[in-house]
């Protein structure tokens, strides 16, 4: 038995039970579960909507949608900082749903949370920040000492314990947020637009933090937000919620290589380069001379993780092929981008150079022709 299915069997709840006869064998080791889980605020407003999910232990999980989607109503379930109206949530198999005030009180000190804005008290220093809740729970002196003093060495604010937070910037802001919510050695952290509020080379170091932690502590971290670029950088999945539902889950890499739904497309609108406008107003839809250039667009969706062999696909097309924009990159040793390539003095007519593309990217367009 884990320590944290023992723990909660103490609290009182059994760790499985006849009702979950239900759940898949696959799932049945989640350490975040929700089943058909539904949320209605003023009987009339559906925040969330038969999400059923499973996140397994260890791993970043990424929640993004659009402002109103359920991002922060799905994850405020977790600890029941929200009561779910209909479904379940079920943590190492334990259903949490009707927990007592003090069930819920001992499981929320396993379930660390940071917050966009910090949530810090302006009048304590940093070490009185981090060490508030322990002094809370009655730790005695001497242990809250110790681990106040690791924590400010792991999230690297060591020097800054005798600060206030109007010293801090707002990276070091929320890295007193981050040790403060690790003070009860949680197997599970919530992370709240946690860089929302920071400037991108902040994010950067706050999310490389955040690896890190996941990575030598083994937290299962949960993470929202309403940029893909934060998904991309630390989350292993992703699920993408419209309307209080699922409208697409899967690796990180699949989402980004070849988003389904328009929400997610929307979602990696900001991430991705759209046709130059000079090119745009120069394309035509037939060739207007010999001398015209056809225009392919290549997808690389994933689905292969090999880089694309350029010589190789240059040789194929024949003529003269330039690039004229695009990029690869490997998100979780899979290779994703899209080249944009004016072939011109080919043989090859161009649904031909389309179809001998199409052996090196997953998505061949022929976008028209320019001179």
């Amino acid at each position: 038995m884990s320590a944290a299915n023992a723990q909660l069997r103490d609290l009182g709840t059994p760790p499985a039970d006849a009702r979950q006869t239900e759940l898949h064998p696959d799932l049945n080791h989640a350490h975040v579960r929700f089943i058909n889980l539904g949320k209605t605020y003023d009987g009339t407003v559906h925040a969330l909507q038969g999400i059923d999910l499973a996140i397994q232990r260890g791993e970043v999980f990424g929640i993004i949608g659009r402002s109103g989607a359920g991002k922060s109503s799905l994850i405020r379930t977790i600890n029941r900082l929200e009561q779910p109206s209909s479904g379940r949530v079920l943590i190492d198999q334990v259903d949490i749903g009707d927990f007592d005030e003090d069930r819920l009180v001992a499981l929320r000190r396993r379930i660390g949370m940071i917050f966009q804005h910090f949530n810090l008290m302006s009048a304590k220093t940093v070490w009185q920040n981090v060490e508030l809740p322990l002094k809370v729970a009655g730790v005695p002196k001497p242990q809250r000492e110790q681990k106040v003093r690791e924590l400010l060495e792991l999230v690297g604010l060591q020097d800054k314990h005798k600060a206030y937070p109007a010293q801090l910037s707002g990276g070091q802001k929320q890295r007193v947020g981050i040790a403060r919510s690790l003070v009860h050695d949680p197997q599970i952290l919530l992370c709240d637009e946690a860089t929302s509020a920071l400037d991108p080379e902040t994010t950067q170091s706050i999310l490389g933090l955040l690896r890190e932690i996941n990575q030598r502590l083994g937290l299962t971290i949960v993470l929202i937000t309403h940029e893909m670029a934060v998904i991309r950088e630390i989350c292993d999945r992703v699920v993408v919620l419209e309307h209080g539902r699922i409208v697409e889950q899967g690796p990180v890499w699949e989402v980004f290589g070849n988003p389904r739904h328009e929400v997610s497309k929307t979602l990696l609108a900001p991430l991705q380069h759209g046709l130059p406008d000079e090119l745009q107003k120069r394309l035509q839809a037939t060739p207007q001379s010999a001398h015209a250039a056809v225009v392919l667009r290549l997808q690389f969706t994933g689905a292969s993780a090999d880089e694309p062999d350029l010589a190789a696909l240059f040789s194929a097309l024949g003529g003269r092929v330039r690039l004229l924009q695009g990029g690869v990159e490997r998100i979780q040793g899979h290779a994703l981008g899209q080249l944009l390539l004016a072939v011109t003095g080919s043989t090859l007519d161009a649904d031909t150079l389309r179809t001998r593309a199409t052996r090196w990217a997953q998505q061949v367009e022929v976008l028209g022709y320019v001179v």
